[in-house]
């Protein structure tokens, strides 16, 4: 009988199933939708994790019944999802108390930004790991949020898990965590194997470790480890599956996408030598080296976070495809173009990349499209290498044009926003002694042509594509394929189940020297944004705490 394995991806807005073969093509993949509930007041971002989990196993049936193959022949399942906060078992959500279903902290909610500042302001030692300064997507200062906002529904939550582990969990129910999910957001010191006591105890959470970290980990194992049990009898019932088969501890999505691409058969089969680069709803980096590099402003270095007995630099912005879309509603001919998009039945951006695609001889002729438009699209904060969640974006150039071709021009600008940001990441790791030799991209956003071309140009790095459509899906079941025993680590699923279909090359000549005048203006326009943000800021806090100017 043929083997199969299914990876499963829980995204900001959906969560989705592919079904593959050993060899790592996908047979078939499906999607079911997941509501996200935004308070933009007061920047919070919540879902429900009885949902999540009903999309999961709707998809994974979808998923089965399209591929048109035997559910018994499926031998395993892989997990990755954004890294969002759940509380699970307390008396009541996080945020509205007529929501008690909202028990989801989404990875992108910045209602911890206080947390974090108190956190960064006491130095402790472990924050060496996370850049320097911890964010307020991670978990510890939302925990402390809790505990300050919310006293009766941290005190009275039973577990409180990143969202990849409370998949396993629902899946099989053990309380082993991923060295991926605690290591990247949680603190965890995966190099040795403990939780810092004494971080807990300083920043205000020291009943974590009186409890002996028992509701956020206890029994930590490395991406890809046969959870405890395999797939229970609820959960097999919930799916549509065999009983028993093997489910895999699990990733963060973007690390899955890392792991569907950096060591791919056709590129250089070295993890160290690429840059996973996940282009979705937000951007993460992912660089693989032998030994610790400690980065400043970039995430990590965290051990066995994504690929076994390897150290991980995360670096990323928090809004990329994200970004991209809120910049197109800021235009005059947004609406026109979105409804030209939507008669073609495309989202604005992959229209938009059509059209730009049809006025120029070449891709990278695209850029000179900007014209004197330039971006710096931190919208929310720039994760890294500055990891300041309080910046700004800014937008320079403009002029009174209102048509759909301005539109496309500012689009172009977005874009090669986005790969100065990422080359800025790239030149922050390079002088610490971090060398890449090409860019493995994956995620929805970044696998168009114009967008691939874009991110070469900007950074001067060849950039890569796998030949599977879904990086992020293959990465997670490849967890599947190990867990299950049909490969003997991820070190030789990824080179097995992976392969380059393509790759672009960075331009030369006068497309060369036009993004290195850009870039130098992105940096330009970064600084004197923050310049101006730390002139006007002490007088804005002033007037707020004076009580004027509520708009409310």
């Amino acid at each position: 009988m043929d083997t199969y394995f299914i990876g499963i991806d829980v995204g900001t807005g959906s969560a989705r199933a592919g079904v593959f073969d050993r060899a790592g093509a996908l047979l078939a993949s499906a999607r079911r939708e997941i509501d996200l509930f935004r308070d933009e007041r007061r920047g919070h971002v919540e879902q429900s994790s009885a949902q999540i989990w009903d999309a999961v196993c709707g998809a994974v049936r979808d998923a089965v019944a399209q591929a048109g193959i035997d559910p018994a022949a499926v031998a395993g399942v892989g997990v990755d999802a954004t890294c969002s906060l759940v509380v699970q078992g307390a008396e009541g959500g996080v945020g509205d108390p007529a929501h008690p279903e909202r028990d989801v902290i989404v990875w992108m909610d910045h209602r911890a930004l206080d947390q974090a500042r108190r956190i960064n302001a006491g130095g402790h030692a472990v924050l060496s790991y996370v850049g320097g300064m911890i964010s307020p997507e991670m978990e510890t200062p939302k925990l402390l949020w809790l505990k300050e906002q919310l006293p009766p529904i941290y005190a009275s939550a039973r577990h409180f898990f990143d969202l990849t582990d409370f998949l396993t969990w629902k899946a099989t129910g053990s309380l082993q965590r991923s060295s991926c999910t605690v290591t990247c957001k949680w603190t965890y010191l995966a190099h040795e194997e403990r939780w810092d006591e004494e971080y807990f105890r300083c920043i205000g959470l020291g009943e974590l470790a009186d409890e002996d970290f028992r509701r956020i980990g206890q029994r930590i194992v490395h991406p890809g480890t046969a959870l405890d049990g395999g797939l229970s009898e609820a959960a097999a019932r919930d799916m549509q599956l065999r009983p028993g088969i093997a489910v895999a501890a699990g990733l963060i999505d973007a690390h899955a996408g890392g792991i569907g691409t950096v060591a791919a058969a056709g590129g250089r089969q070295d993890a160290t030598a690429c840059l996973g680069y996940v282009f979705g709803t937000s951007s993460c980096t992912m660089t693989s080296t032998a030994s610790p590099i400690f980065v400043p402003g970039v995430w990590g270095p965290y051990y066995s976070a994504m690929v076994p007995g390897m150290w991980l630099n995360e670096g990323g912005q928090s809004a990329a495809g994200a970004a991209i879309d809120h910049l197109l509603t800021l235009h005059p001919a947004a609406q026109e173009a979105g409804a030209e998009a939507a008669r073609a039945r495309m989202e604005l951006p992959q229209w938009l990349a059509r059209r730009v695609l049809d006025a120029v001889a070449e891709p990278s002729d695209a850029a000179w499209l900007a014209g004197q438009l330039n971006v710096v699209p931190e919208f929310i904060g720039n994760r890294s290498p500055l990891a300041d969640p309080y910046a700004r974006a800014a937008l320079l150039g403009l002029g009174m044009e209102s048509d759909i071709d301005s539109l496309a021009a500012l689009y172009v600008a977005g874009l090669c926003s986005l790969g100065y940001g990422l080359r800025q990441i790239i030149e922050a790791q390079a002088a610490q002694g971090i060398a890449i030799a090409s860019i493995a991209v994956s995620g929805g956003a970044g696998t168009h042509a114009l967008t691939r071309q874009i991110l070469a140009d900007a950074t001067g790095i060849p950039v890569e594509v796998t030949a599977c459509s879904e990086p992020v899906l293959l990465g997670s079941a490849m967890l599947a394929a190990v867990a299950s025993g049909s490969y003997a680590g991820l070190e030789q699923a990824m080179p097995a189940m992976s392969r380059v279909a393509g790759r672009s090359t960075p331009a030369t000549g006068s497309v060369r020297a036009l993004h290195e005048a850009r870039y130098r203006a992105f940096l330009a326009t970064q600084r004197l944004a923050r310049e101006v943000r730390d002139a006007i800021a002490p007088l804005l806090a002033a007037q707020a705490a004076g009580g004027a100017g509520d708009l409310s």
